[in-house]
């Protein structure tokens, strides 16, 4: 089963949290709907800047100790090593969560027709 370990922020990049996640979709949709678990409303963990993919939970959990207690300029340089422009990395989760679970039989086929 993969595992996944993740940094998250908030809009002004104030606020920086590591985490640990078998499934990362379903994590960030918990953060998104329980915005002020872990902050105030003004710092609400709803950006992922990075993640890693990881085949066991050992190998996880090591990478996830050791990135826990990176200070927080060496996080922002993980981040900006792969991530520059602090891209909220979700969107493209989504989309490629659609493409995999999507049945092929509901496209819309459009004839094609030449204009000659």
């Amino acid at each position: 089963m993969k595992k996944f370990v993740y940094i998250v922020t908030d809009r002004n990049r104030t606020s920086m949290h590591v985490g640990m996640s078998s499934d990362l979709i379903k994590t960030l949709d918990f953060y998104k709907q329980m915005p002020n678990l872990f902050f105030d409303s003004g710092k609400q963990l709803t950006r992922l800047v990075y993640f890693e993919e990881f085949k066991t939970e050992a190998q996880a959990l090591v990478r996830f100790k050791s990135i826990s207690r990176f200070t927080r300029m060496q996080k922002e340089r993980l981040v900006r090593s792969c991530n520059p422009d602090w891209i909220d990395l979700t969107i493209g989760l989504d989309f490629e969560n659609i493409l995999l679970h999507r049945n092929p039989t509901n496209q819309v086929k459009l004839a094609f027709t030449s204009l000659s």
